[in-house]
């Protein structure tokens, strides 16, 4: 990542996050992993109060779609989360601990300023374990937000619908 990354806040904008993990290893590719994951960022975003408007959790990283609050930007919601699940995932799992990180440094910020790039980057997200061939349809793949939008259906967190 660049070192003269610039993020954009205060605008009232989504944000569009992308993080991995360590040296791109598949850390998250465990379905019990991944699940934690999920209650993990549920919990932080209760706590932060920021929106989820869309998530999809892949083997070796992730894609958010969030909010700013006037508590905070998604810089210290991701410091918090990411934080908090390498913390417990290392308490809970040995294999884990032979890795020196469970994150890389810094994560990937877009800012999503209209309704066809809240679209776009939505329909990427859903569309990854497709594209990455883990499932052949995206509402087979629990750890997104794609069931939330295509169907209506709950899916593992619920998701903040914003116009």
């Amino acid at each position: 990542m660049p070192a003269n990354l610039k993020r954009h806040y205060g605008r009232g904008d989504l944000h569009f996050v992308s993080f991995i993990c360590h040296q791109r290893l598949p850390l998250l590719a465990a379905p019990s992993v991944r699940n934690f994951f999920v209650e993990t960022l549920s919990e932080i975003r209760n706590r932060h109060r920021f929106l989820l408007v869309g998530y999809v959790v892949m083997p070796e990283h992730v894609h958010l779609l969030i909010s700013e609050t006037s508590e905070g930007n998604p810089s210290l919601f991701l410091q918090a989360l990411k934080q908090r699940v390498s913390r417990d995932l290392r308490e809970k799992s040995s294999p884990l601990d032979k890795y020196p990180r469970f994150w890389q440094p810094r994560f990937h910020d877009f800012n999503v300023y209209s309704f066809r790039k809240r679209r776009e980057k939505l329909d990427y997200m859903h569309l990854n374990p497709v594209h990455r061939r883990l499932v052949s349809n995206p509402a087979d793949w629990p750890w997104s937000s794609y069931l939330n939008y295509e169907r209506g259906e709950p899916g593992l967190i619920p998701i903040d619908f914003v116009d």
